[in-house]
């Protein structure tokens, strides 16, 4: 017999059809629909998140939008040469990566670095903390809440109300009014910073504190996709191959957390 090595050329037109058939998602959904998984899934109670992934382009790669060399030319020779921000103000929409023209810059909090990132959304059933279904977007404001309406509206097709838990991010006027208009209880965490849009009506109910608690569960998630599944810092460019790449790890996640829970059933 001969044996047909895979070259870099096969691997990389074979990676272009996996990314053009889905065929990640169309993993992760066969998974949940197996007989032995489905009856471990939740259908009316689920928690939603974010995360940020650093993307693989560098800091280096941004240049002008209008086509400009920059304030700072670079130093030194050779493909990686040195590069002076120094007093040169970048932004998302003063410049762009060459390397990755979807990664853009992100600052995760006052005072910190901002790096180019992607943002990676999930949703977790709530019984045994499976993710269900990812999305990734570009960095903005109200990414987190859009990916969560669009993740968790095929979920809110049946008679009975379902719950969907997120942290205070989430606290917005429009969001929760969305949900309560595709039927789902909005179990989102307070932000006592400014006036709420989660008020008595839902944080009466025993169940809001559970899904309070639950919610956090995936944050273990993400912390194995980023640790094992080498998610930190993707080694992918643009959206379509990072977004696969989350979806094959929150589908790697379930499998390994499946044998216990099979057993455990």
């Amino acid at each position: 017999m001969i044996r047909l090595g895979i070259t870099r050329c096969v691997f990389s037109k074979n990676r272009d059809r996996l990314l053009e058939g889905e065929i990640a998602a169309k993993f992760l959904a066969a998974i949940l629909t197996q007989p032995q998984v489905k009856r471990l899934l939740s259908s009316q109670h689920f928690s939603v998140d974010g995360t940020l992934i650093e993307a693989w382009a560098s800091l280096k790669s941004l240049k002008p939008r209008d086509g400009g060399d920059g304030s700072q030319p670079p130093t030194g020779g050779g493909r990686n040469s040195e590069v002076n921000f120094r007093g040169e103000k970048r932004s998302n929409q003063t410049h762009v990566s060459l390397s990755d023209p979807d990664a853009m810059l992100y600052r995760k909090g006052p005072g910190m670095e901002a790096k180019l990132c992607f943002i990676g959304h999930a949703l977790m059933e709530n019984l045994h903390g499976l993710f269900v279904d990812t999305r990734l977007t570009r960095v903005s404001g109200h990414a987190e809440r859009l990916a969560a309406l669009e993740m968790i509206e095929p979920s809110a097709d049946q008679p009975d109300a379902i719950t969907l838990g997120g942290d205070r991010g989430f606290d917005a006027a429009d969001f929760v009014m969305e949900l309560r208009e595709i039927k789902v209880t909005p179990h989102i965490a307070q932000n006592t910073s400014r006036r709420s849009a989660i008020d008595g009506r839902t944080t009466r109910h025993p169940g809001y504190a559970v899904s309070q608690r639950i919610r956090k569960r995936i944050e273990e998630g993400f912390g194995w996709m980023k640790t094992i599944a080498g998610l930190k810092k993707t080694k992918y460019g643009g959206i379509g191959r990072v977004g696969w790449s989350l979806t094959r790890a929150a589908a790697a996640y379930n499998l390994i957390r499946l044998p216990k829970l099979i057993g455990a059933a």
